[in-house]
């Protein structure tokens, strides 16, 4: 291989603000970097004696270097961070966080329903958060529902309900669905909810207190006590809920670093309105070699690009990188400030997300320490030592309805969703699973047998040795190489009793409590869950569909006018007769034709 010479290049390279991207001999792009001068920073990497053995590495691969000048550092950095999101360069540190976080949502309908979401909000609506998990938002709705006692139901349900539901006989909810509260009434416990979310909390309880007032000066004893439940729960939720803020309904992050043995974790805990919604950790991919500064600003980068941003992000230590702040601003809309957390409440915050952070990162050790014990058995037992990446394929149908493939990946010691994949299958004699798995293996593998993709150390079949020689006709054909095992149930069809198919037909079966077959357990388990509930979705969908189709009087234009009116089919089999009216072209006995036959 010819060392390669970036002295030429360097030359060429303006003092202009930009991206640089970093390529080995294969064309892999191994680095995406942004500078406010192109020329100084991509000269620093062949011209500094004392870097770190990453940086050592990764430059010692360099083939080829690219630049894209852009008109500031701001949007230097907003393209690199696409860049990084995008093509996960090998030397890049990366967060890996594909959900959308949750909101609390309280709706513009007459009678404003409590939930939540995922996604982008509307404007129709209210929105609150966002929240770290699901869970918070959840338990947010439940102490909400026991002080104000909001409805949450859909409004499908809301609309056909004929008397209270459970929720009401729990005091959960008014019943505003049956009239046994006012508009007048719900829309001020609507409006209290609202005030409580947005961290205003002693103008709801100044408000509770002059309606209790006001109630019992009435006589109104009964509203009264009802009025004073709701200050005791207001209280309880206080207590648990909230903390104190100097800035009474501060929205703030707080990002907060733990650094033991290699291992990173960033923790970042949300602040709403003075009040601590919880926290999720974060566990970066290529960070050996870092600075726990280089590596929180990686992550605020990472994190906000395209996502809600409060006006407050505390650190411990400055934020260096002034083209950040702006660039948040910018797609904010309103000033960000990134500062460091230097006493009081702020300090406090900051002390409880480290606390967070090592707790985490503790927990996470502990973990990759009993999975590392795990691959190397099985790396033991297969004699595959440098065994990373597995791949498992499982099929799964009723009575050959609805085939659905899985493909689960199993990398760096952890489960990988992201990479999972469902294949539909089609085309075959119905309850032939030799030709489902060779359609689904062929789908996948003919894009990385020609350089598309991530090719798997190691091949799981979930089957006997027919399914195993279905993979093996596959490679042949596509002339791709890849260690493959069957893993067959036995005739027990108990777990640890499994055997181990081989593609020259040898079996071997582990012992039950072996660490190895523990893993190979957890993959094929999870790519089982994976088809099924593919299946299942597919199947009921296409049930629905042919259900529809079968009922007299509903052709190809009413059936699109019903699937526009409602956005799909599980929409139409949730609604009533009234709603199905609705649609045009749909008449009273036609809508009942239809309600009685999805249901």
């Amino acid at each position: 291989m010819e060392k390669f010479d970036p002295k030429p290049i360097l030359d060429s390279l303006p003092l202009l603000p930009g991206v640089y991207r970093y390529y080995d001999e294969q064309g892999t792009l191994l680095y995406v970097g942004k500078a406010n001068q192109l020329k100084k920073r991509v000269s620093s990497y062949f011209q500094k004696s004392h870097v770190s053995p990453r940086i050592s590495m990764m430059v010692s691969h360099i083939a080829r270097i690219e630049t894209t000048v852009t008109r500031s550092e701001a949007e230097a950095l907003l393209l690199e961070n696409n860049l990084i999101k995008s093509l996960k360069p090998r030397y890049n540190i990366l967060f890996r966080d594909d959900k959308s976080y949750p909101y609390i949502v309280l709706t513009g309908d007459k009678f404003p329903r409590l939930t939540y979401f995922r996604g982008t909000p509307n404007r129709q609506h209210q929105h609150f958060g966002p929240y770290p998990n699901v869970y918070a938002a959840k338990e947010s709705i439940a102490l909400l529902q026991k002080i104000f006692r909001l409805r949450t139901c859909e409004e499908s349900v809301f609309k056909n309900r004929t008397r209270p539901c459970l929720l009401h006989q729990i005091n959960r909810c008014t019943a505003p669905c049956v009239n046994l509260i006012s508009e007048e009434d719900y829309r001020f416990d609507a409006q209290r909810a609202e005030l409580l979310l947005e961290g205003r909390h002693q103008e709801v309880e100044r408000m509770l207190q002059d309606a209790m007032a006001k109630a019992a000066d009435a006589l109104n004893y009964e509203q009264a006590a009802v009025l004073r439940d709701q200050l005791r729960a207001l209280h309880t939720v206080q207590q648990k809920q909230f903390v104190e803020s100097t800035g009474g309904t501060t929205d703030a992050d707080i990002i907060a670093l733990a650094m033991q043995n290699g291992m990173v974790c960033v923790n970042l805990a949300m602040v709403r309105g003075g009040r601590h919604l919880g926290d999720k950790s974060f566990f970066p991919e290529h960070a050996e070699g870092l600075s726990p500064d280089e590596i929180i600003e990686a992550f605020i980068a990472q994190h906000y690009l395209d996502r809600a941003v409060p006006p407050l992000i505390i650190l411990a230590a400055e934020c260096k990188d002034e083209a950040l702040a702006g660039l948040l601003t910018e797609q904010a809309g309103r000033q960000v400030r990134i500062i460091k957390a230097s006493q009081g409440s702020r300090r406090q915050w900051l002390e409880m997300g480290t606390r967070n952070a090592e707790l985490a990162l503790g927990q996470r050790l502990v973990q990759q320490g009993g999975e590392k014990l795990r691959l190397d058995r099985l790396r033991n037992f297969l004699e595959m030592e440098e065994l990373q990446r597995i791949e498992c394929f499982d099929i799964s149908h009723t009575m050959g309805e609805a085939t659905v493939a899985s493909c689960v990946v199993y990398d760096d010691m952890e489960m990988r969703p992201a990479q999972y994949r469902r294949y539909n299958i089609s085309g075959i004699t119905e309850g032939d699973d030799y030709a489902a798995m060779r359609q689904a293996l062929m789908r996948r593998y003919q894009k990385i047998s020609e350089g598309k993709g991530v090719s798997p150390d190691l091949l799981l079949i979930d089957g006997g040795l027919g399914q195993l020689h279905s993979a093996m006709q596959v490679m042949k054909e596509l002339n791709f190489s890849v260690p493959m095992v069957g893993v067959a149930k036995g005739v027990e069809r108990k777990a640890g009793m499994e055997q181990l198919i081989f593609p020259d037909g040898t079996s071997k079966r582990m012992a039950p409590d072996d660490p190895a077959l523990h893993l190979i357990q957890t993959i094929r388990d999870e790519a089982h869950r994976f088809a099924i509930t593919g299946h299942r979705a597919r199947r009921g969908k296409a049930r629905v569909a042919s259900s529809l189709e079968e009922i007299s009087g509903i052709g190809d234009k009413r059936r699109r006018s019903l699937l526009t009116h409602f956005g799909g089919m599980r929409e139409i089999a949730k609604a009533s007769i009234e709603q199905l009216c609705q649609v045009e072209g749909i008449s009273k006995s036609l809508a009942t034709r239809i309600y009685q036959q999805l249901h």
